[in-house]
Protein backbone atom coordinates (compact mmCIF):
# COMPACT_ATOMS: atom_id res chain seq x y z
CA UNK A 1 0.00 0.00 0.00
CA UNK A 2 1.50 3.25 -0.44
CA UNK A 3 1.84 5.96 1.65
CA UNK A 4 0.49 9.13 1.72
CA UNK A 5 3.66 10.57 0.68
CA UNK A 6 3.91 8.25 -2.25
CA UNK A 7 0.12 9.18 -3.13
CA UNK A 8 1.34 13.39 -3.45
CA UNK A 9 4.46 12.52 -5.42
CA UNK A 10 2.19 10.44 -7.95
CA UNK A 11 -0.65 12.46 -8.12
CA UNK A 12 1.86 15.47 -8.50
CA UNK A 13 3.50 14.15 -11.36
CA UNK A 14 0.80 13.28 -12.91
CA UNK A 15 -0.59 16.53 -13.30
CA UNK A 16 3.00 17.79 -14.33
CA UNK A 17 2.26 15.30 -17.49
CA UNK A 18 -1.13 15.90 -18.14
CA UNK A 19 0.13 19.67 -17.97
CA UNK A 20 2.96 18.90 -20.78
CA UNK A 21 0.61 17.22 -22.93
CA UNK A 22 -1.44 19.91 -22.62
CA UNK A 23 0.84 22.53 -23.66
CA UNK A 24 1.78 20.42 -26.84
CA UNK A 25 5.63 20.94 -26.36
CA UNK A 26 6.45 17.33 -25.80
CA UNK A 27 4.54 15.11 -28.41
CA UNK A 28 2.05 12.66 -26.66
CA UNK A 29 3.66 8.74 -27.58
CA UNK A 30 6.60 10.30 -25.71
CA UNK A 31 4.94 11.28 -23.20
CA UNK A 32 2.77 7.79 -22.46
CA UNK A 33 6.15 5.84 -23.80
CA UNK A 34 9.01 7.41 -20.74
CA UNK A 35 7.02 9.95 -18.35
CA UNK A 36 4.11 7.46 -17.51
CA UNK A 37 6.15 4.61 -16.38
CA UNK A 38 8.72 6.62 -14.67
CA UNK A 39 8.07 7.72 -10.61
CA UNK A 40 8.73 10.70 -8.81
CA UNK A 41 10.50 9.55 -5.50
CA UNK A 42 11.90 12.53 -4.26
CA UNK A 43 10.99 16.36 -3.88
CA UNK A 44 12.65 19.08 -2.05
CA UNK A 45 12.40 22.84 -2.56
CA UNK A 46 15.60 22.85 -5.08
CA UNK A 47 15.56 19.39 -6.62
CA UNK A 48 13.35 17.05 -7.94
CA UNK A 49 14.46 13.13 -8.30
CA UNK A 50 12.94 11.12 -11.47
CA UNK A 51 13.54 7.63 -11.87
CA UNK A 52 12.77 6.63 -15.23
CA UNK A 53 12.03 2.65 -16.60
CA UNK A 54 14.92 1.82 -18.51
CA UNK A 55 18.06 3.71 -19.50
CA UNK A 56 16.10 5.31 -22.62
CA UNK A 57 13.87 6.78 -20.28
CA UNK A 58 16.35 8.55 -17.96
CA UNK A 59 17.97 9.93 -21.67
CA UNK A 60 14.58 11.05 -22.92
CA UNK A 61 13.84 12.99 -19.70
CA UNK A 62 16.99 14.37 -19.10
CA UNK A 63 17.03 16.03 -22.53
CA UNK A 64 13.83 17.59 -21.10
CA UNK A 65 15.04 18.46 -17.82
CA UNK A 66 14.29 22.17 -17.75
CA UNK A 67 11.12 22.43 -19.27
CA UNK A 68 9.93 19.45 -16.56
CA UNK A 69 11.42 21.74 -14.14
CA UNK A 70 9.15 24.71 -15.24
CA UNK A 71 6.05 22.76 -14.94
CA UNK A 72 6.77 21.90 -11.65
CA UNK A 73 6.72 25.46 -10.45
CA UNK A 74 3.61 26.23 -12.09
CA UNK A 75 1.90 23.27 -10.08
CA UNK A 76 3.83 23.13 -7.29
CA UNK A 77 5.36 26.56 -6.96
CA UNK A 78 9.05 25.44 -6.56
CA UNK A 79 11.65 26.44 -8.29
CA UNK A 80 13.31 22.51 -8.55
CA UNK A 81 16.14 21.11 -10.44
CA UNK A 82 15.37 18.12 -12.70
CA UNK A 83 18.01 14.93 -11.78
CA UNK A 84 16.08 11.41 -13.81
CA UNK A 85 18.29 8.29 -12.58
CA UNK A 86 17.45 4.63 -13.75
CA UNK A 87 16.06 2.33 -11.05
CA UNK A 88 19.15 0.66 -10.37
CA UNK A 89 20.87 3.84 -9.87
CA UNK A 90 18.06 4.91 -7.61
CA UNK A 91 18.17 1.82 -5.72
CA UNK A 92 22.34 2.04 -5.52
CA UNK A 93 21.32 5.69 -3.36
CA UNK A 94 20.50 6.01 0.52
CA UNK A 95 17.55 7.62 0.58
CA UNK A 96 -1.13 17.00 -26.03
CA UNK A 97 -1.11 16.70 -28.58
CA UNK A 98 -1.88 12.93 -30.59
CA UNK A 99 0.95 11.87 -33.08
CA UNK A 100 -0.25 13.60 -36.46
CA UNK A 101 -0.98 11.19 -38.90
CA UNK A 102 1.02 12.39 -41.72
CA UNK A 103 -1.22 11.42 -45.00
CA UNK A 104 1.60 12.50 -47.64
CA UNK A 105 5.35 12.05 -47.14
CA UNK A 106 7.22 15.27 -47.14
CA UNK A 107 9.66 16.20 -49.90
CA UNK A 108 12.85 18.39 -49.38
CA UNK A 109 12.92 21.79 -50.89
CA UNK A 110 16.41 20.87 -52.56
CA UNK A 111 15.38 17.97 -54.44
CA UNK A 112 15.47 18.72 -57.98
CA UNK A 113 15.36 16.96 -61.67
CA UNK A 114 18.08 15.23 -61.82
CA UNK A 115 17.91 13.77 -57.76
CA UNK A 116 18.22 9.91 -57.46
CA UNK A 117 17.64 9.07 -54.14
CA UNK A 118 13.49 9.30 -53.17
CA UNK A 119 13.76 11.19 -49.56
CA UNK A 120 10.65 10.38 -46.92
CA UNK A 121 9.41 8.06 -49.06
CA UNK A 122 8.24 6.56 -45.71
CA UNK A 123 5.35 4.79 -45.64
CA UNK A 124 2.84 7.06 -43.60
CA UNK A 125 0.48 3.84 -42.42
CA UNK A 126 3.18 3.20 -39.81
CA UNK A 127 3.22 4.71 -37.20
CA UNK A 128 3.89 4.16 -33.32
CA UNK A 129 0.32 5.21 -32.25
CA UNK A 130 -0.65 2.07 -33.74
CA UNK A 131 2.32 -0.20 -33.01
CA UNK A 132 1.01 -2.61 -30.53
CA UNK A 133 3.54 -2.98 -27.83
CA UNK A 134 4.02 -5.95 -25.60
CA UNK A 135 6.77 -8.43 -24.29
CA UNK A 136 7.96 -9.71 -27.16
CA UNK A 137 9.32 -6.27 -28.53
CA UNK A 138 9.17 -3.58 -25.57
CA UNK A 139 12.73 -3.18 -25.64
CA UNK A 140 12.43 -2.45 -29.63
CA UNK A 141 9.60 -0.15 -29.50
CA UNK A 142 11.67 1.80 -26.68
CA UNK A 143 15.03 2.08 -28.69
CA UNK A 144 13.25 2.64 -32.16
CA UNK A 145 11.33 5.56 -30.21
CA UNK A 146 14.14 6.90 -28.69
CA UNK A 147 15.69 6.96 -32.12
CA UNK A 148 13.12 8.77 -33.55
CA UNK A 149 12.96 11.61 -30.31
CA UNK A 150 16.84 12.49 -30.66
CA UNK A 151 17.86 11.60 -34.19
CA UNK A 152 22.11 10.72 -34.11
CA UNK A 153 22.30 11.43 -30.09
CA UNK A 154 21.00 7.65 -28.40
CA UNK A 155 21.61 5.12 -30.71
CA UNK A 156 23.19 5.06 -33.57
CA UNK A 157 23.49 2.30 -35.40
CA UNK A 158 20.54 0.53 -34.11
CA UNK A 159 20.04 -2.99 -35.25
CA UNK A 160 16.80 -4.60 -35.47
CA UNK A 161 16.99 -8.21 -36.21
CA UNK A 162 13.73 -11.20 -35.86
CA UNK A 163 12.33 -13.43 -37.99
CA UNK A 164 9.54 -12.07 -40.96
CA UNK A 165 6.58 -10.35 -39.89
CA UNK A 166 6.92 -9.30 -36.35
CA UNK A 167 7.20 -5.74 -36.81
CA UNK A 168 10.48 -4.56 -38.06
CA UNK A 169 9.35 -2.80 -41.20
CA UNK A 170 6.73 -1.13 -39.23
CA UNK A 171 8.91 0.49 -36.71
CA UNK A 172 11.74 1.84 -38.94
CA UNK A 173 8.55 2.88 -41.06
CA UNK A 174 7.66 4.67 -37.51
CA UNK A 175 10.49 6.25 -36.97
CA UNK A 176 10.88 7.94 -40.16
CA UNK A 177 7.07 9.25 -39.60
CA UNK A 178 8.13 10.48 -36.21
CA UNK A 179 10.94 12.24 -37.34
CA UNK A 180 8.91 14.35 -40.20
CA UNK A 181 6.81 14.96 -38.19
CA UNK A 182 8.73 16.44 -35.89
CA UNK A 183 10.52 18.75 -38.42
CA UNK A 184 9.43 17.81 -41.72
CA UNK A 185 12.82 19.40 -43.24
CA UNK A 186 14.54 16.47 -42.17
CA UNK A 187 16.09 14.21 -45.04
CA UNK A 188 14.65 10.60 -43.86
CA UNK A 189 15.96 7.92 -46.46
CA UNK A 190 13.88 4.47 -46.42
CA UNK A 191 15.41 1.44 -48.54
CA UNK A 192 15.42 -2.09 -48.69
CA UNK A 193 18.60 -4.00 -49.18
CA UNK A 194 17.67 -4.99 -52.11
CA UNK A 195 16.61 -1.63 -53.66
CA UNK A 196 20.00 -0.19 -52.43
CA UNK A 197 21.83 -2.60 -54.51
CA UNK A 198 19.84 -1.48 -57.68
CA UNK A 199 20.36 2.27 -57.10
CA UNK A 200 24.30 1.29 -56.91
CA UNK A 201 24.24 -1.16 -59.79
CA UNK A 202 22.06 1.15 -61.76
CA UNK A 203 24.14 4.46 -60.80
CA UNK A 204 27.14 2.90 -62.02
CA UNK A 205 26.16 1.86 -65.54
CA UNK A 206 24.87 5.76 -65.96
CA UNK A 207 27.95 6.62 -64.72
CA UNK A 208 26.06 8.60 -61.51
CA UNK A 209 27.77 7.50 -58.65
CA UNK A 210 29.60 10.45 -57.45
CA UNK A 211 25.97 11.78 -57.41
CA UNK A 212 24.35 8.95 -55.79
CA UNK A 213 27.32 9.58 -53.09
CA UNK A 214 26.94 13.08 -52.58
CA UNK A 215 23.37 12.99 -51.92
CA UNK A 216 23.68 9.26 -49.53
CA UNK A 217 25.82 12.02 -47.54
CA UNK A 218 23.36 14.07 -47.14
CA UNK A 219 20.72 11.81 -45.06
CA UNK A 220 19.71 12.95 -41.84
CA UNK A 221 18.19 9.59 -41.29
CA UNK A 222 18.81 6.19 -43.21
CA UNK A 223 16.49 3.41 -42.74
CA UNK A 224 17.49 0.45 -44.40
CA UNK A 225 15.09 -2.78 -44.41
CA UNK A 226 16.42 -6.52 -44.62
CA UNK A 227 20.22 -5.72 -45.14
CA UNK A 228 21.45 -8.98 -45.41
CA UNK A 229 20.43 -9.09 -49.07
CA UNK A 230 23.89 -6.74 -49.21
CA UNK A 231 25.52 -9.99 -48.58
CA UNK A 232 28.37 -10.79 -51.42
CA UNK A 233 27.58 -7.49 -53.00
CA UNK A 234 30.99 -5.98 -53.30
CA UNK A 235 30.53 -2.78 -54.23
CA UNK A 236 27.30 -2.44 -52.44
CA UNK A 237 29.34 -3.33 -49.74
CA UNK A 238 32.27 -0.34 -50.32
CA UNK A 239 29.46 2.33 -50.77
CA UNK A 240 27.57 1.49 -47.62
CA UNK A 241 30.72 1.21 -45.82
CA UNK A 242 31.65 4.89 -46.67
CA UNK A 243 28.06 5.89 -45.84
CA UNK A 244 28.17 4.60 -42.70
CA UNK A 245 31.23 6.26 -41.84
CA UNK A 246 29.94 9.39 -42.75
CA UNK A 247 26.59 9.07 -40.99
CA UNK A 248 27.90 8.41 -37.80
CA UNK A 249 30.93 10.92 -37.83
CA UNK A 250 28.20 13.48 -38.77
CA UNK A 251 25.68 12.43 -35.58
CA UNK A 252 23.36 11.44 -38.39
CA UNK A 253 20.65 8.42 -37.37
CA UNK A 254 21.22 4.37 -38.88
CA UNK A 255 18.55 2.13 -38.47
CA UNK A 256 19.13 -1.47 -39.86
CA UNK A 257 16.79 -4.28 -39.99
CA UNK A 258 17.62 -7.73 -41.02
CA UNK A 259 16.39 -11.26 -40.07
CA UNK A 260 19.08 -12.60 -37.90
CA UNK A 261 21.36 -10.90 -35.70
CA UNK A 262 24.50 -8.93 -37.45
CA UNK A 263 27.25 -11.41 -36.90
CA UNK A 264 24.89 -14.54 -38.44
CA UNK A 265 24.88 -12.77 -41.48
CA UNK A 266 26.73 -14.87 -44.18
CA UNK A 267 28.74 -12.65 -46.49
CA UNK A 268 29.14 -9.22 -45.12
CA UNK A 269 32.35 -7.94 -44.85
CA UNK A 270 33.57 -8.51 -40.96
CA UNK A 271 34.42 -4.46 -40.83
CA UNK A 272 30.60 -3.57 -41.62
CA UNK A 273 29.73 -6.54 -38.76
CA UNK A 274 32.14 -4.74 -36.35
CA UNK A 275 30.41 -1.28 -37.07
CA UNK A 276 27.31 -2.23 -36.44
CA UNK A 277 28.17 -3.75 -33.33
CA UNK A 278 29.18 -0.28 -31.75
CA UNK A 279 25.41 0.27 -31.59
CA UNK A 280 22.44 -1.19 -30.05
CA UNK A 281 21.26 -4.74 -31.28
CA UNK A 282 17.88 -5.58 -30.30
CA UNK A 283 15.69 -8.66 -31.36
CA UNK A 284 12.10 -8.79 -31.59
CA UNK A 285 10.61 -12.36 -30.86
CA UNK A 286 6.96 -14.02 -31.79
CA UNK A 287 4.45 -12.33 -29.69
CA UNK A 288 3.21 -13.32 -26.27
CA UNK A 289 -0.37 -14.29 -25.94
CA UNK A 290 -1.47 -10.91 -24.42
CA UNK A 291 0.19 -9.15 -27.11
CA UNK A 292 -0.98 -11.41 -29.80
CA UNK A 293 -4.32 -10.32 -28.04
CA UNK A 294 -4.14 -7.19 -28.55
CA UNK A 295 -3.05 -7.08 -32.11
CA UNK A 296 -6.26 -9.31 -33.04
CA UNK A 297 -8.22 -6.78 -31.30
CA UNK A 298 -7.20 -3.81 -33.30
CA UNK A 299 -6.76 -5.31 -36.78
CA UNK A 300 -10.38 -6.29 -36.05
CA UNK A 301 -11.26 -2.97 -35.07
CA UNK A 302 -9.49 -1.58 -38.55
CA UNK A 303 -11.78 -4.08 -40.57
CA UNK A 304 -14.49 -5.24 -38.81
CA UNK A 305 -17.81 -3.07 -38.37
CA UNK A 306 -19.98 -3.17 -35.50
CA UNK A 307 -22.16 -5.10 -36.40
CA UNK A 308 -19.94 -8.13 -36.36
CA UNK A 309 -19.68 -9.99 -33.40
CA UNK A 310 -16.72 -12.03 -32.26
CA UNK A 311 -16.78 -13.98 -29.16
CA UNK A 312 -13.80 -13.70 -27.00
CA UNK A 313 -12.80 -17.38 -26.67
CA UNK A 314 -12.36 -17.15 -30.63
CA UNK A 315 -9.91 -14.51 -30.19
CA UNK A 316 -8.19 -16.58 -27.55
CA UNK A 317 -8.02 -19.53 -30.01
CA UNK A 318 -6.93 -17.50 -32.87
CA UNK A 319 -3.78 -15.91 -30.75
CA UNK A 320 -2.99 -19.11 -29.25
CA UNK A 321 -2.91 -21.01 -32.44
CA UNK A 322 -1.33 -17.73 -34.87
CA UNK A 323 0.94 -16.03 -32.79
CA UNK A 324 3.95 -16.87 -35.04
CA UNK A 325 4.06 -13.53 -36.49
CA UNK A 326 1.84 -10.42 -37.08
CA UNK A 327 1.26 -11.53 -40.69
CA UNK A 328 0.17 -14.80 -39.64
CA UNK A 329 -2.81 -13.26 -37.53
CA UNK A 330 -3.55 -10.54 -40.15
CA UNK A 331 -3.83 -13.84 -41.73
CA UNK A 332 -6.07 -15.66 -39.73
CA UNK A 333 -8.40 -12.94 -39.28
CA UNK A 334 -9.15 -12.67 -43.15
CA UNK A 335 -9.67 -16.13 -43.64
CA UNK A 336 -12.17 -15.96 -40.67
CA UNK A 337 -14.36 -13.35 -42.14
CA UNK A 338 -14.20 -14.20 -45.08
CA UNK A 339 -15.77 -18.00 -44.28
CA UNK A 340 -18.23 -15.86 -42.06
CA UNK A 341 -19.05 -13.70 -45.29
CA UNK A 342 -18.83 -16.59 -48.06
CA UNK A 343 -19.78 -20.00 -46.38
CA UNK A 344 -21.93 -18.64 -43.48
CA UNK A 345 -23.73 -15.55 -44.05
CA UNK A 346 -23.16 -15.20 -39.84
CA UNK A 347 -22.43 -11.86 -38.56
CA UNK A 348 -21.66 -13.74 -35.30
CA UNK A 349 -18.28 -15.37 -35.22
CA UNK A 350 -18.22 -18.12 -32.34
CA UNK A 351 -16.25 -20.62 -31.51
CA UNK A 352 -17.89 -23.36 -33.38
CA UNK A 353 -17.34 -21.49 -36.43
CA UNK A 354 -14.20 -20.89 -35.80
CA UNK A 355 -12.85 -24.23 -35.77
CA UNK A 356 -15.04 -25.20 -38.82
CA UNK A 357 -13.11 -22.17 -40.41
CA UNK A 358 -9.45 -23.89 -39.64
CA UNK A 359 -10.14 -27.04 -39.74
CA UNK A 360 -6.94 -28.98 -40.46
CA UNK A 361 -5.11 -26.36 -39.75
CA UNK A 362 -5.06 -26.29 -36.04
CA UNK A 363 -6.03 -29.03 -33.71
CA UNK A 364 -9.51 -29.11 -32.59
CA UNK A 365 -9.33 -29.33 -28.91
CA UNK A 366 -9.91 -32.90 -27.56
CA UNK A 367 -10.97 -34.05 -23.84
CA UNK A 368 -8.55 -37.44 -22.70
CA UNK A 369 -6.01 -37.12 -25.52
CA UNK A 370 -2.57 -38.88 -24.90
CA UNK A 371 0.07 -36.96 -23.36
CA UNK A 372 2.32 -35.75 -26.17
CA UNK A 373 5.26 -33.43 -26.29
CA UNK A 374 2.51 -31.08 -28.47
CA UNK A 375 -0.08 -31.51 -25.16
CA UNK A 376 2.88 -30.43 -22.88
CA UNK A 377 4.06 -27.22 -25.02
CA UNK A 378 0.28 -26.35 -25.08
CA UNK A 379 -0.54 -26.19 -21.41
CA UNK A 380 3.12 -24.70 -20.43
CA UNK A 381 2.83 -22.08 -22.84
CA UNK A 382 -1.43 -21.34 -21.62
CA UNK A 383 0.06 -21.77 -18.27
CA UNK A 384 2.88 -18.88 -18.67
CA UNK A 385 0.82 -16.76 -20.81
CA UNK A 386 2.96 -17.88 -24.01
CA UNK A 387 2.70 -19.11 -27.12
CA UNK A 388 3.73 -22.73 -28.45
CA UNK A 389 6.05 -20.77 -30.68
CA UNK A 390 7.71 -18.62 -28.53
CA UNK A 391 8.59 -21.79 -26.32
CA UNK A 392 10.66 -23.45 -29.38
CA UNK A 393 12.06 -19.97 -30.49
CA UNK A 394 15.48 -18.98 -29.90
CA UNK A 395 14.42 -16.25 -27.05
CA UNK A 396 16.80 -16.27 -24.34
CA UNK A 397 14.34 -13.62 -22.35
CA UNK A 398 13.88 -15.19 -18.85
CA UNK A 399 10.75 -16.21 -18.85
CA UNK A 400 10.33 -17.62 -22.04
CA UNK A 401 13.75 -19.68 -21.13
CA UNK A 402 12.34 -20.82 -17.97
CA UNK A 403 9.30 -22.06 -19.51
CA UNK A 404 10.73 -23.91 -21.90
CA UNK A 405 12.89 -25.56 -19.18
CA UNK A 406 9.84 -26.86 -17.83
CA UNK A 407 8.21 -27.88 -20.88
CA UNK A 408 11.44 -30.14 -21.65
CA UNK A 409 11.68 -31.54 -18.22
CA UNK A 410 7.91 -32.27 -18.31
CA UNK A 411 8.31 -34.10 -21.60
CA UNK A 412 10.86 -36.10 -20.10
CA UNK A 413 9.37 -36.84 -16.62
CA UNK A 414 5.98 -37.40 -17.69
CA UNK A 415 6.42 -39.50 -21.32
CA UNK A 416 10.04 -40.06 -20.91
CA UNK A 417 10.99 -38.89 -24.39
CA UNK A 418 14.37 -39.10 -25.19
CA UNK A 419 16.72 -35.79 -24.90
CA UNK A 420 17.49 -35.79 -28.56
CA UNK A 421 14.17 -36.50 -29.49
CA UNK A 422 13.02 -33.69 -26.69
CA UNK A 423 15.64 -31.39 -28.36
CA UNK A 424 13.86 -31.72 -31.64
CA UNK A 425 10.61 -30.68 -30.64
CA UNK A 426 12.10 -27.64 -28.94
CA UNK A 427 13.59 -26.15 -32.44
CA UNK A 428 16.15 -28.20 -32.83
CA UNK A 429 18.26 -28.37 -29.76
CA UNK A 430 21.01 -29.92 -28.93
CA UNK A 431 20.48 -32.88 -26.27
CA UNK A 432 23.07 -31.95 -23.90
CA UNK A 433 20.64 -28.58 -23.65
CA UNK A 434 17.78 -30.71 -22.72
CA UNK A 435 19.74 -32.26 -19.93
CA UNK A 436 21.06 -28.98 -18.53
CA UNK A 437 17.87 -27.97 -18.45
CA UNK A 438 16.17 -30.88 -17.00
CA UNK A 439 18.63 -30.17 -14.11
CA UNK A 440 18.31 -26.81 -13.56
CA UNK A 441 14.27 -27.85 -12.75
CA UNK A 442 14.91 -30.78 -10.88
CA UNK A 443 17.46 -28.52 -8.65
CA UNK A 444 15.10 -25.80 -8.65
CA UNK A 445 12.54 -28.20 -6.99
CA UNK A 446 14.16 -28.91 -4.45
CA UNK A 447 14.55 -25.91 -2.92
CA UNK A 448 11.53 -24.09 -4.39
CA UNK A 449 8.03 -24.11 -2.73
CA UNK A 450 6.54 -21.85 -5.54
CA UNK A 451 8.57 -23.78 -8.07
CA UNK A 452 7.22 -26.94 -7.04
CA UNK A 453 3.73 -26.20 -6.79
CA UNK A 454 3.58 -24.33 -10.32
CA UNK A 455 5.09 -27.77 -12.05
CA UNK A 456 2.20 -29.73 -9.73
CA UNK A 457 -0.34 -28.19 -11.33
CA UNK A 458 1.06 -28.42 -14.76
CA UNK A 459 1.20 -31.92 -14.42
CA UNK A 460 -1.95 -32.13 -13.07
CA UNK A 461 -3.30 -30.10 -16.20
CA UNK A 462 -1.85 -31.95 -18.71
CA UNK A 463 -2.50 -35.44 -17.02
CA UNK A 464 -6.45 -33.73 -17.38
CA UNK A 465 -6.56 -33.11 -21.02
Amino acid sequence: MMSSLEVYYSDLWNKVIDEIQKSGKIDKVILDSFYRTSTLVSLTDSKAILVGDSEVSKQIMMKEALLIGEFFESIDGKTVKCEVLTRSEYKKMDISVPVQKIEEPFLSQTINNNILLNYNNVLPEYRFDNFVVGASNRECHAAALGCAYDPGNIYTPLFIYGNSGLGKTHLLNAIGNFVLNSNPMKKVYYTSGTDFVEKVVNSIQNKSIDQLKKELYDIDVLLMDDIQFLAGKEKSHEIFFSLFNELVNNRKQIVITSDRHPTEIKGLEERLISRFSSGLSVGLDSPEFETAVAILRLKISNQVSDDVIIDDDVIAYLASNFSKDVRSLEGCIKRLLFYAIQFSNRDHIDMALAIETFKGQVEAPAQGQEITANLIKRVVADYYGLTKQQLISKSRTSNIANARQIAMYLCRSLIDMPFVKIGEEFGKRDHSTVMSACRKVEASLKKDTFYRQAITELESQIRSK
